[in-house]
Parts: structure tokens; C-alpha cells; sequence
């Protein structure tokens, strides 16, 4: 697997990820926020299919 995500990206995914997990667990939003895991997995291994599609990369060590 190539990396793709950078740096401020994969913070991002990572704490947008784990913010929609807790609200499902604390009941405050409905079942469609188990979407959390998708950017919470692509946050943690630095990997986005859909950048791979796109052509895009936001980390700059894999650009070199």
C-alpha cells in the first residue's frame, strides 16, 4: 500500500472519525455515523482508496 495521507489530513480523519464513533456511543446521532470508521481507518493507515483513484496525495514524503 502506497501512502496518501499527510500529516494535517490524517489528524483531521482521525479526530473527525473518533468525534462521529462517540456520538453514536453516547446516542446523540443515528446509525449512519458508524461512517466514522472510514475516515478513522484511512487516518490511521495513512491510505485513502479514493485519493488512489483520484490521483491525489497530500503527504509530502511519499511525493519524493
Amino acid at each position: 500500500m502506497k501512502v496518501n495521507v499527510g500529516g494535517t489530513d490524517r489528524i483531521l480523519r482521525i479526530v473527525v472519525g473518533l468525534i462521529l464513533i462517540l456520538l453514536v456511543l453516547s446516542g446523540q446521532i443515528g446509525v449512519w455515523g458508524w461512517i466514522g470508521v472510514v475516515p478513522l481507518a484511512t487516518g490511521l493507515f495513512r491510505m485513502c482508496p479514493l485519493y488512489s483513484m483520484l490521483g491525489m496525495n497530500t503527504c509530502p514524503m511519499s511525493q519524493k
